[in-house]
C-alpha cells in the first residue's frame, strides 16, 4: 500500500473539492440505512462516481470495490487506499476481493459496487454481472440501488472550467431470497436483472442502454408513476 491519509481527512478534502468544483445533488438518501451492512449498487460511467458515492449524506463509512487497473493511477490509488477500498482483479474470479468484501460487510460497513463490472464509456448501462448478487446472497446483505447521472460528461466539463451537475438518486433497499440449487443460473440472471433495473429506474431514459425496454424496468416505472426524460 502506498501513501494514505486518514479517512476523515479524505472526507473533508472531498467535501471541499466537490463543493467548489461540482454541483452535486443527492435524492432519496433516506433509503440508505444509517448503520449496519449494506451494498450500494451503482451504475459506473466515470472516475467521478467514486467521490460522488463517498460524499453521500448518510454513510461516511462507505467504501468501494475498484478495478485493480486503477492502481497505476497515483491519485486514484491514493483515494481508494485512504478510503479503505477493495482492489478487484476483473480478469478472473477474484476470491480474495470477495473475502475482503465479506469482511467489510461483517464489520457493518457500506460497500459500493458496480454490477456492470466495468466502466461504461458510452454513458449507457451495460449488462450486469452476477457478482453483486452472489455477494449479497452470501453475506445476507440488503441492497440499495443508486443511479448517478451527469458524471459521463463531468470530467470534460471540469477540463473546460465548468462545474458539472452530478445527481445521485437512491432507491428503496431490498433483499434477495436464497436460491434453489436446481435453477441457480436462471435465478442469478433474474436477480441481476432486478438489481440493474432498479438502478435504471433511477436514471434518465437516455442512460438505460442494455436495459432499455426491459419488462421489469417497465414494471418499476409503472409502479412508481414515473415520467422518464
Amino acid at each position: 500500500m502506498g501513501i494514505t491519509i486518514k479517512r476523515k481527512t479524505l472526507t473533508v478534502l472531498f467535501r471541499i473539492l466537490m463543493k467548489l468544483l461540482t454541483r452535486s445533488e443527492y435524492y432519496g438518501y433516506e433509503h440508505i440505512p444509517p448503520t449496519g451492512r449494506v451494498i450500494v449498487a451503482t451504475n459506473h460511467m466515470s472516475r467521478l462516481d467514486i467521490p460522488v458515492l463517498y460524499m453521500n449524506p448518510v454513510r461516511e463509512d462507505i467504501t468501494a470495490l475498484v478495478a485493480d487497473k486503477y492502481q497505476d493511477y497515483p491519485l486514484i490509488k491514493f483515494i481508494v487506499d485512504s478510503g479503505e477500498g477493495v482492489w478487484l482483479d476483473r480478469s478472473k474470479a477474484d476470491f480474495s476481493a470477495f473475502r475482503k468484501s465479506m469482511d467489510l460487510l461483517d464489520k457493518g460497513l457500506a460497500l459500493g459496487i458496480s454490477p456492470e463490472g466495468t466502466r461504461s464509456d458510452g454513458g449507457k448501462l451495460l449488462e450486469g454481472k452476477p457478482g453483486t448478487v452472489l455477494l449479497a446472497l452470501k453475506s445476507d446483505t440488503p441492497i440499495v440501488p443508486v443511479g448517478i447521472s451527469g458524471s459521463d460528461t463531468g470530467v470534460s466539463q471540469l477540463l473546460h472550467l465548468k462545474r458539472p451537475r452530478l445527481v445521485a438518486r437512491f432507491g428503496s433497499s431490498f433483499r434477495l431470497e436464497a436460491i434453489d440449487r436446481n435453477d441457480r443460473n436462471e435465478v442469478l440472471k433474474r436477480y441481476t436483472d432486478e438489481v440493474m433495473c432498479r438502478i435504471a429506474v433511477l436514471l434518465p431514459e437516455r442512460y438505460h442502454g442494455f436495459y432499455a425496454g426491459h419488462p421489469r424496468l417497465k414494471e418499476l416505472i409503472a409502479e412508481q408513476g414515473l415520467v422518464q426524460d
